[in-house]
């Protein structure tokens, strides 16, 4: 796995671990609320990620845009995919987002060489 990869990971996990060891209800809240927004319902995983992304990128998070693309390649999704994806947030989100989808596209380079 990528340097690039492995030090996000890491790092989101130790952040994680610290927050959530504070024991503050509201975030333990907000964070279960999250991750059981992404499970399956009425739309897959897999579709619920792609949104994910999409808004991602239109806010302009890197970090999120960073797990949406990690958590897109665990569904498998293409790189045709993905960049239709990327297209989709350009178009919503204007051309504020392009150095993002620059940062997006290298990240999922690194996803794709991690195989």
């Amino acid at each position: 796995m990528s340097q690039q990869i492995t030090a996000f990971n890491e790092y989101r996990t130790k952040m994680n671990e610290v927050i959530l060891s504070k024991d503050n209800l509201v975030i333990k809240r907000l964070w279960n609320l999250d991750t059981n927004t992404y499970a399956d319902g009425a739309l897959d995983t897999k579709t619920k990620e792609m949104l994910g992304l999409v808004a991602s990128m239109v806010l302009r998070c890197d970090d999120c845009i960073k797990y949406h693309l990690g958590k897109c390649y665990e569904q498998q999704l293409t790189t045709e995919q993905v960049y239709e994806i990327f297209a989709v947030a350009n178009i919503v989100g204007g051309t504020i987002v392009i150095p993002h989808t620059r940062r997006a596209a290298e990240y999922w380079e690194e996803l794709i060489k991690a195989q």
